[in-house]
């Protein structure tokens, strides 16, 4: 590996298409932070902590919350990447990486649902669905499928748009098509 396999794209002399992984990393953190928020609102009212509690309360919840979701996935992401990932990803083995993070998250977040269910640290409301197999919500499963999934997209073609210059629908060098 040569010194110019290190430089992330937009400094000098790097080559064209070269991989800037942090800008991705980026752009997957603001989006996964975004959309958890958004979800942690959209789904308050599954939880009976909408009915019983303060506005103080449900916004530290939510707020708690999202901070966890991020810690969460930023911690699945860098295991995925310890375990599948590739000097230079994304362009290379994005889809096993992105396939484990998303993994991971689900399975922390279905055990972490689990065991805070079972403690009481909070309850759903008769309007979550719920996953009796897996004893725990719909909402929270279908969060950690979806979210991660459509950040770790979106910052790949974000990055090919911006660093390499290419039509943002075009993620070919993420290795997503």
């Amino acid at each position: 590996m040569t010194a110019s396999d290190f430089r992330m794209a937009g400094t000098p002399g790097a080559a064209a298409g070269t991989t800037d992984w942090l800008t991705m990393l980026r752009c997957y953190l603001v989006a996964i932070a975004t959309a958890n928020l958004v979800w942690e609102v959209a789904q308050m009212p599954l939880y009976t902590l909408w009915w019983t509690g303060t506005p103080g309360e449900i916004a530290s919840a939510i707020l708690h919350c999202t901070a966890g979701d991020v810690l969460i996935a930023a911690a699945s992401l860098v295991a995925a990447l310890v375990l599948l990932g590739a000097s230079d990803w994304p362009q290379r083995r994005f889809g096993p990486v992105a396939a484990a993070a998303v993994a991971i998250g689900l399975g922390y977040t279905a055990y972490s649902e689990r065991v805070n269910l079972a403690r009481s640290a909070w309850a759903y409301s008769d309007l979550m669905p719920t996953l009796p197999w897996l004893g725990t919500g719909l909402a929270p499963v279908a969060q950690w499928l979806l979210i991660p999934t459509v950040s770790l997209v979106w910052a790949c073609r974000h990055r090919v748009a911006s660093v390499d210059g290419m039509d943002a629908s075009i993620p070919a060098s993420c290795g997503v098509m």
